[in-house]
């Protein structure tokens, strides 16, 4: 089965009501319901996907000095999208920055969507984790 992420990052100064008024429901170029949307496709064959609420994120990698790193971000919601043929994937973000989230499946596969606060300052370090600025880990800030 296939697997589309759609992440959008809500606009907190758009107006259902100017919408309604003036463009039967829908956004306007000066009344926009979304800043930006990041669009991902899962390549393997999705076989499940499975929600986390309340879990740890760990992230690791390598220092612009050489030097490794591992650190874990709590309080995170995740998506797990597990394959036949690959790894699980990880997707998602600090609760304290989800406005909301939908998990869809139809025949043809799995729809995930995420909708982020847009007045709250995040971090995205790699594709598909958006974690807040206030729980991103300080030994990571420069």
């Amino acid at each position: 089965m296939k697997c589309t992420i759609h992440v959008y990052l809500l606009n907190e100064h758009f107006s259902p009501e100017h919408a309604e008024a003036h463009h039967d429901g829908n956004e306007s170029e000066n009344n926009q319901r979304y800043e930006w949307e990041d669009e991902f496709a899962v390549t393997s064959t999705v076989t499940a996907v499975e929600l986390h609420k309340n879990a740890a994120f760990p992230l690791q990698g390598e220092l612009p000095d050489g030097k490794p790193f591992k650190e874990e971000v709590s309080a995170m919601t995740l998506f797990e999208i597990k394959s036949s043929d690959a790894p699980s994937t990880f997707i998602g973000a600090s609760m304290s920055i989800i406005e909301n989230h939908e998990l869809l499946k139809n025949e043809e596969g799995f729809t995930i969507k995420l909708y982020v606060k847009d007045y709250e300052p995040m971090a995205n370090p790699i594709p598909g984790s958006y974690i807040a600025a206030q729980e991103f880990p300080k030994a990571l800030v420069f």
